[in-house]
């Protein structure tokens, strides 16, 4: 039996950094949203016990499908921590650029955990948070897959319900850069510049930021046209740096100006990836 998840490209309406931690990490505080569309993941179960994924798809270049894969990572892990015998053949459609600021990995990671979870017939009250948690920052809101407030290192949850947000046009567009998070992290300024403002969508567009924007724009300029780009769309509600970059979006007014929009950005500038959805 084939079973298939999708691995839900994430924005981060909001990304407002607050200090450095002892450990390394930031203390952040996010506004996560998903679009309708990501990667996509399939596996069977193998009675061998084997783990083995293929890649193929727009950037399968740019990912190895060796144990160190997340998506690997997180079957072993699984695995080990609920005794399971059986093993998969995974198969991996990436259509995310890598290292660009809207999950990537860490969506392939929870697609994974959601779907070997179906797999291998584990309980449906099993806790996969935690094991999301120990796989990377973004995972466990990946996991999950709809709107949250994340804090901590982004792993803290709660629900983030924004009226008329769900259903909303999605523009995604990335320069062809790839950046690495732990660079832009050093890059930012050190500043506290505020919490999050209340969860409704006209304080968000008004008064929330992403603290990385600056950092990231100073390692890849190409982030400012992407943005500029976006801003002067017809039918615009918002646009912002998603992320550590250098994936921006767009959130637009209707279908008819997303249409619009894709098209128009795809004839000016070919070498952008472009994905048209809308907020889950």
């Amino acid at each position: 039996m084939m079973l298939t998840e999708t691995a839900y490209a994430k924005i981060n309406l909001a990304l407002h950094v607050r200090a450095r931690r002892a450990d390394g990490f930031h203390q952040i505080e996010s506004l996560f949203a998903f679009a309708e569309h990501g990667d996509v993941l399939s596996a069977s179960a193998r009675e061998d016990g084997e783990l083995l994924l293929t890649i193929e798809g727009p950037f399968a270049r740019d990912l190895n499908a060796g144990p160190d894969n997340l998506v690997l990572r997180a079957a072993d892990a699984l695995r080990r921590r609920h005794d399971v015998t059986l093993g998969a053949d995974m198969h991996l459609a990436k259509n995310l650029p890598v290292a660009s600021g809207i999950g990537g990995g860490s969506a392939d990671a929870a697609a994974a955990l959601r779907l070997l979870s179906r797999l291998w017939g584990l309980d449906g009250s099993v806790d996969l948070l935690p094991i999301a948690a120990e796989l990377g920052s973004d995972v466990p809101a990946c996991f999950v897959s709809h709107t949250l407030v994340g804090t901590g290192r982004g792993e803290k949850l709660e629900p983030g319900r924004i009226d008329g947000l769900s259903g909303t046009p999605l523009l995604l567009v990335n320069p062809g850069a790839a950046l690495s998070t732990a660079a832009v992290f050093a890059g930012w300024d050190q500043q506290d510049r505020g919490a999050l403002p209340a969860l409704n969508l006209s304080d968000i567009l008004s008064h929330a930021r992403n603290d990385l924007q600056s950092p990231a724009m100073a390692l890849v300029p190409q982030i400012a046209d992407v943005l500029a780009a976006l801003e002067g769309l017809e039918g615009l509600v918002f646009a912002r740096m998603s992320g550590s970059g250098a994936t921006c979006f767009a959130l637009l007014r209707d279908e008819i100006a997303l249409t619009r929009a894709a098209a128009d950005l795809q004839n000016a500038r070919p070498d952008w990836w472009i994905m048209e959805s809308q907020v889950r």
